[in-house]
Parts: structure tokens; C-alpha cells; sequence
């Protein structure tokens, strides 16, 4: 699984930062997280591609995280997309997406499904579910949690060889967590030959916000929690305003969820350098960077 800071920046762009859009490449699928203005160009640069099965979260209708959307259904269209796209977000998503087709009158290729989500179970597939919770920013914000399900333990060939399984189609099937029956009648199940469960990842993303309770607890024991700090320590009076955080702000809310791994985005186009807010985020949580545009992370999995 990877991750791809496709734009980092707050507000307004810069020449080094695009409007906010994260995507997660996850084998054959593309989740994005947000879609500000320019999105489509950043993809085209990161070489994500518009063909992958594929779903967005959108985690407000502020512009620089909505307004790339119709140049990126646009473009896909143009693209001759076929497989159908997915569009989750708050309330006015469905609208936003029926105004657009309406008056920007393009025909798209692919089915599109657009639905209106609060805190709650977002999707739900066979590997993963995605979860939101109310962040501190607007009445109608979320920020999101990608979860992978439990896998499968371990297969132990020792284990399936003393319990007489034969090598081939059988062993498949208790790799798939399947029991399979034996010539001589014995049954054997899945638990017998595998080790414990092992545990998939887990990426959370604040979208924007201040300092979240809810966000602390989507986020426990996250692998990746990828956080706003738009101004400075020194603007939390503006921040705590605004509904955004400062670097501080984000590095406490990793400290008491007990992340692995914290990163910065949605800076504010006033830091042409971000060292600043780096600085104060590693004062309080070490494991912190500040994202980039087109800054790739791989998470693999755990044994």
C-alpha cells in the first residue's frame, strides 16, 4: 500500500503546493482523500492513473478540497473511463456533483455513485472498511479512517504435513481459511495449520480541523495519521478560530493516540519553508515529517 501527497497546500496553492489530495494505492485500487482544485494534474505528474476501481473521500465543501473534483470526472471521462466511481462526503456532496453535471454539461463514461455520509461505517469491502468521525472544523467535516481487516495467520507446512494434508489444492484452501476434508474422512480446520490472525493497516486523516477528542480516538494505534497544521504555534489563538490546528496541536493528538507515524499537510501558503512547523511538531511526537507534493510512503504489512 502506498501514499501519495498529491497536494499539501491550505487554502490557496503555491508554486510548490497544490490543494489538498492524498492518495492510497491499494492493490488494484485507488482511495483518494480530498480533491481540491488541480487534483487531475497532479495525478497525470505522480503517474496514479484514472482507470483503477476507485473511490474519494471528501472531508468538507470547502473549495480547496472539493473544487477538483469536475476537472477530474472531466478528465477521467475524456480518458474513456468505463469502471464505475464512488463520491463520499457530507451533506451538499450530491448536490455539488448534480450542479456540476448539470451545468458543465459534459457526458460521463463510467457510472458514477455519489453518497451523502455522517461518523459512522462509511464503505465497507472484503479487505477494508472506511470509517469517519465529526472533526472540529465546519457542522458537516469528517476526517476519515482507512481500516484493513485481520488476515489470515500464517501457513505452517510442518503443521499440514502432520495432520496428513497433501500438498496442493487442499493447502490452498486452508490458506484461504477454508477446512477441507481428507480422503480417510478426517476433517481439518483452517485454525490447526494457521498461526494468529495478523493485523492489516490502518491510515487516518484529519482533513481540516482543530484539536479533536474524536480524531484522537479514530486515529488509536493508526500506523499513519496524516494530520493538519496550517499555522504555527505561534497563530494557535487564529488556528483554535479558524477551526485548524498548529503543529503542536497535531503532534499531541499522535502522542495520546499512539500512532506510529504522524505527517504534516495543509500548510499554509505563508511557510515557504516548513521546518518551522517540523520543529515544533517533533518537540512533543519524533516520528513526524511535513508532507511535500508527490512525497510517496509505502506502509507493508506486519508479520
Amino acid at each position: 500500500m502506498h501514499v501519495i501527497f498529491l497536494g499539501t497546500g491550505g487554502s490557496i496553492p503555491t508554486p510548490k503546493r497544490g490543494l489538498s489530495a492524498i492518495a492510497v494505492r491499494r492493490k488494484n485500487e485507488l482511495l483518494l482523500f480530498d480533491c481540491g482544485e488541480g487534483t487531475q494534474r497532479q495525478m497525470i505528474q505522480a503517474g496514479v492513473g484514472f482507470h483503477r476501481e476507485a473511490k474519494i473521500f471528501v472531508t468538507h465543501m470547502h473549495g480547496d478540497h472539493v473544487l477538483g473534483l469536475p476537472g477530474l470526472l472531466q478528465t477521467m471521462s475524456l480518458l474513456g473511463r468505463k469502471k464505475k466511481l464512488e463520491i463520499y462526503g457530507p451533506q451538499g456532496i450530491e448536490a455539488f456533483v448534480e450542479a456540476m453535471n448539470r451545468t458543465v454539461r459534459f457526458s460521463l463514461t463510467f457510472p458514477l455513485k455519489v453518497t451523502e455520509v455522517e461518523a459512522g461505517l462509511v464503505c465497507e469491502e472484503k479487505e477494508y472498511t472506511v470509517y469517519a468521525v465529526q472533526s472540529n472544523h465546519l457542522d458537516s467535516s469528517l476526517a476519515y479512517a482507512l481500516v484493513e481487516k485481520l488476515r489470515s495467520g500464517r501457513f505452517s507446512p510442518q503443521k499440514a504435513r502432520r495432520q496428513g494434508v497433501p500438498e496442493g489444492q487442499l493447502w490452498g484452501k486452508l490458506q484461504q481459511g477454508l477446512s477441507v476434508s481428507l480422503a480417510n474422512g478426517k476433517k481439518v480446520e483452517p485454525e490447526m495449520i494457521l498461526g494468529p490472525a495478523r493485523p492489516g493497516r490502518k491510515i487516518v486523516y484529519s482533513g481540516d480541523t482543530g484539536q479533536s477528542e474524536n480524531i484522537v480516538k479514530l486515529a488509536e494505534k493508526a500506523d499513519l495519521l496524516i494530520h493538519e497544521a496550517t499555522f504555527e504555534d505561534e497563530l494557535t489563538e487564529r488556528a483554535v478560530e479558524d477551526g485548524h490546528s498548529t503543529p503542536s496541536m497535531a503532534a499531541e493528538t499522535a502522542k495520546k493516540a499512539g500512532v506510529k507515524r504522524l505527517v504534516l499537510t495543509h500548510i499554509s501558503a505563508r511557510y515557504k519553508d516548513a521546518g518551522l512547523l517540523l520543529g515544533q511538531a517533533r518537540k512533543i511526537f519524533v516520528n513526524t515529517d511535513v508532507a511535500e507534493d508527490f512525497m510517496r510512503l509505502e506502509l507493508p504489512l506486519q508479520d
